[in-house]
């Protein structure tokens, strides 16, 4: 039986191997031959067409969507589909990222002759410079390993996590040429958590017109209340005869005046409101404001426009509702 150090043993010298294999690829990528590359990309006037076989293709899968994600439009074409007609899908303007660790791919290298006919640049990334693809390519990108992380030196291990390095700086180094924003990035990324992060805007969010809960400064706690159920929200902002906001009255600040046995009916809001209020501007991002929320400790926020009239309102809920949380 192999025990749990054992097994330990070998996950650390996996990463001690594979650590090594991305020191030895700082050369490649401080060459001028990396530089180029990325040249070519930004002078593209169509796509980034990635391919490769095996484990090759399944991180270049992987490389053509971080490209795609980050404003380097890319697609993966698999090499043995573009034989049987998928190779229609490259345009003349389009340059091709070919990834194979032998640089022999027979897949391949059956397709360049075509690629080369039409012109399309290709940009090859290979362990072996001396290689076929190597030779042939406009470019070539070196992810040459001293050994596989595999000790039978089989399995493709440091190659490819090496490879998907490469193309890593390549894509970010591209985005950061690009100037390409967080709100880009969000353009690219709608769905899921991440998309409504970067998306949503406290106006997406929060309630107003007739459900926003607000009431005047100079009614009684009781009338008060009435708006806090009737709007469900656990708060109302309290504006003054020009409709800016003075105060907030909270289902916590009604706790703490019913434990002073403070009388509901005759006492006027604007004596037990919370005054100078935090607020969120129109504008923001949803996830800023709850940001605030959570650096404030508090459950709900009065947005307000530039006059700091109130005009919406958010709490907690909202946010879970809409998955910012």
């Amino acid at each position: 039986m192999v025990d749990q150090t054992q097994f330990r043993q070998w996950g650390r010298k996996v990463i001690d191997i594979e650590k090594a294999a991305l020191d030895h690829l700082y050369q490649y990528v401080d060459s001028a031959e990396f530089g180029q590359a990325c040249e070519l990309i930004m002078q593209c006037k169509g796509k980034v067409i990635v391919m490769g076989m095996g484990k090759s293709g399944h991180i270049g899968n992987k490389i053509s969507a971080t490209f795609a994600s980050t404003g380097t439009p890319a697609f993966f074409v698999h090499p043995g589909e573009a034989s049987h007609g998928d190779l229609g899908a490259l345009d003349k303007n389009d340059i091709v990222l070919a990834i194979s660790n032998s640089g022999e791919s027979s897949e391949i290298l059956t397709l360049l002759p075509v690629i080369q006919r039409m012109g399309v640049p290709v940009i090859s990334v290979t362990g072996k410079p001396e290689s076929n693809m190597a030779r042939l390519a406009k470019i070539h990108l070196c992810i040459q390993v001293q050994e596989e992380a595999c000790p039978l030196g089989l399995a493709p291990t440091s190659s490819t996590t090496a490879t998907l390095a490469m193309g890593d700086a390549l894509a970010i180094a591209l985005l950061q040429a690009k100037g390409f924003t967080r709100d880009d990035f969000a353009l690219s990324h709608p769905g899921g958590a991440l998309g409504r992060k970067l998306l949503l805007k406290v106006e997406d969010v929060m309630h107003q017109g007739d459900s926003l809960p607000s009431v005047s400064d100079d009614i009684c706690i009781t009338d008060a209340l009435y708006e806090i159920s009737k709007k469900g929200l656990g708060m109302t902002a309290v504006v003054d005869k020009a409709n800016t906001l003075v105060g907030i009255f909270t289902d916590g600040d009604l706790r703490r005046i019913i434990d002073a046995e403070v009388n509901l009916r005759t006492t006027p809001i604007a004596q037990v409101m919370t005054q100078n209020c935090v607020t969120s501007p129109s504008g923001i991002l949803a996830a800023k404001a709850l940001q605030i929320m959570e650096e404030k400790n508090i459950n709900g926020l009065i947005v307000v426009n530039q006059q700091h009239q109130p005009i919406g309102a958010l709490n907690m809920l909202d946010m879970v509702k809409a998955g910012v949380i």
